[in-house]
């Protein structure tokens, strides 16, 4: 097969993005618009549904294809509801970007000293509302041959030194899990683990004096803070033909903050 760069198009394929309406400058938002621009109809879920209409509204504004669906991500009704209207929608689900997650909303106390229910909310989120997102799209990504699941992780995680770190290295778990368990159906399974991101849950976090970038500036290769639309490209290739061949990595997008062989 000759490389072309139309590879790295999704003309025709259907993706959901979870957590993409939330605050203005996220991630999510980042996704979902970077998706529509590489031609694909995309689904905006958010618990948010206002916040989530307005990323679809933005889409369709700009010439995509988009609606938009409130979905608590720990329910599996509503993950139904969503690949169900995916369908009626566009006819289908090609893509599911596991977005959604619980990080600025969090108290942060040493996993020593973590309170159980705040820890049960962190896990019940952050890694059980991705594997009942996954496992509501997998029937419809195997009724057209295939499909990507991209879940979001972290630079936090490697290692992990607090619940949501823990959370998110959980997830990498279940990333290589399902990459080997789907990928002989054509699904791939990988995940992105961003570094500092200038959006607004992340600078919210970590302003510029706080300790953390300061820690930061010590060690990271490159640039401490990316925007979030840097991250978009390595969505796009593990979402296209041209990452056909990639399944169960983790891709630090973070400036070489964690170093990996």
């Amino acid at each position: 097969m000759t490389f072309s760069i139309d590879q790295f198009r999704l003309d025709g394929k259907v993706a959901i993005v979870t957590g993409a309406g939330g605050r203005g400058n996220s991630i999510g938002r980042a996704y979902a618009l970077g998706l529509a621009k590489a031609g694909a109809s995309v689904v905006v879920t958010d618990i948010n549904a206002e916040g989530a209409k307005a990323v679809a509204d933005e889409i369709v504004a700009a010439g995509g294809k988009a609606i938009s669906v409130g979905v608590d991500i720990t329910s599996a009704q509503d993950a139904a509801r969503m690949v169900a209207a995916a369908t009626e929608a566009f006819g289908g689900v090609d893509i599911l970007v596991n977005n959604a997650a619980l990080m600025a909303e969090l108290s942060s106390p040493s996993p020593v000293d973590v309170p159980l229910d705040e820890w049960n909310r962190t896990m019940n989120v952050n890694v059980t509302g991705p594997l009942i997102c996954s496992q509501a799209v997998i029937p419809a990504m195997r009724a057209r041959g295939g499909g990507r699941i991209v879940n979001q992780v972290s630079g936090g995680a490697f290692p992990a030194a607090s619940v949501y770190g823990i959370s998110k290295l959980a997830l990498v778990g279940l990333t290589t899990t399902f990459a080997r368990m789907l990928g002989r159906q054509n699904i791939a399974v990988n995940a992105i683990a961003p570094g500092n991101v200038t959006s607004d849950a992340g600078k919210s976090m970590t302003p510029d004096d706080s300790p953390f970038i300061k820690f930061l500036e010590m060690n990271v290769a490159m640039r401490v803070r990316g925007e979030p639309d840097e991250l978009v490209g390595t969505l796009l290739l593990l979402c296209s033909d041209a990452g056909s061949w990639i399944t169960g990595q983790v891709i630090h997008v973070d400036g070489g903050w964690v170093l990996r062989p």
